[in-house]
């Protein structure tokens, strides 16, 4: 059985896509020994890791605007307009309390230390604290202060973060963009519900929550605002990003989402978005198996 390294991006609501790609790769026989991740790509490796992703993947697959909607707790503080404890009080229901160097997978979760400019790299310790700091979107979700330390999300830095694997030859690594080239993609023909709330709208038009493609194209020949223009100079400083470490670090496999298939914070749509993953994931292996057999 082939040992798969597996590197999962950050990418909000998009890294449900993550958890296609798990159940391909598993379903093609690869054993996943071991996951690194970052923001959302953090929270689905850790939970897949600690043997919950099945628990995890239905609840995400059964949430509605409104479910998603609610377990939003506001805060009105200046470093982040959501605490983020409804969210990860669910996410520890799911995985309890663990600790990484005990999980059945070996585990990394990469987040930000802005006080001290650097990565962190969770290799041990608390599971649950290590998911909260890497998924702590400047800005968006209160960051983890400590004495010595203010960690945020894991994209800051490293959006995918494929500097950490160590494998031996025979290994191979799979790693997944969730910012990938924009695309057509087309709505998914079921909603689950047609009720509008004014807020959660209002929410989604954010720039750093909703899908910024269409709105830089109405005010390319207008003017762009300072949101705008802060939140498109972020996406260029993650592309690059992530494209230098594609570059240096070629992985075996590379299976990418593009950046517009849904907004960050659209959870609701799980199980377009799984199977997106799944889509993805096929995809790159055909593309492989095609340059594999014009280079014989």
């Amino acid at each position: 059985m082939k040992k798969v390294h597996l590197v999962l991006g950050s990418g909000g609501a998009r890294g449900m896509a993550h958890i296609g790609v798990i159940e391909m790769l598993e379903q093609d026989g690869y054993e996943i020994c071991e996951v690194i991740g970052c923001s959302m790509g953090a929270v689905v490796g850790g939970i897949y890791c600690a043997g919950f992703l099945q628990e995890y993947k239905q609840w995400l697959c059964g949430l509605t605007k409104s479910n998603v909607f609610s377990l939003f707790d506001f805060t009105l503080t200046s470093n982040g307009f959501v605490k983020g404890d409804r969210v990860f009080n669910k996410i520890q229901e799911f995985i309890g309390e663990q600790q990484i160097e005990r999980l059945k997978i070996p585990f990394t979760a990469v987040s930000t230390d802005i006080l001290n400019k650097k990565e962190v790299h969770f290799k041990t310790g608390d599971l649950f604290k290590a998911l909260r700091a890497s998924i702590a979107i400047p800005g968006v979700f209160t960051p983890i202060t400590n004495e010595d330390s203010i960690l945020v999300d894991g994209g800051v830095l490293n959006p995918l973060p494929l500097n950490l694997v160590h494998k031996k030859d025979d290994e191979i690594v799979v790693a997944v963009n969730l910012n990938g080239p924009y695309e057509h993609f087309p709505k998914p023909a079921v909603i689950k519900e047609t009720e509008s709330n004014s807020y959660w709208e209002w929410l989604l038009t954010l720039p750093v929550i909703g899908n910024k493609e269409n709105t830089i194209k109405q005010k390319a020949l207008t003017k762009l605002s300072m949101f705008d223009l802060l939140n498109t100079s972020y996406d260029f400083t993650q592309d690059r990003l992530t494209e230098m470490m594609i570059e240096i670090y070629s992985p075996d496999l590379l299976i990418e989402l593009p950046r517009n298939c849904c907004k960050v914070f659209e959870f609701y749509k799980a199980n377009e978005l799984i199977e997106a993953g799944k889509i993805a994931y096929k995809n790159a292996v055909a593309v492989k198996n095609k340059i594999s057999t014009q280079s014989v």
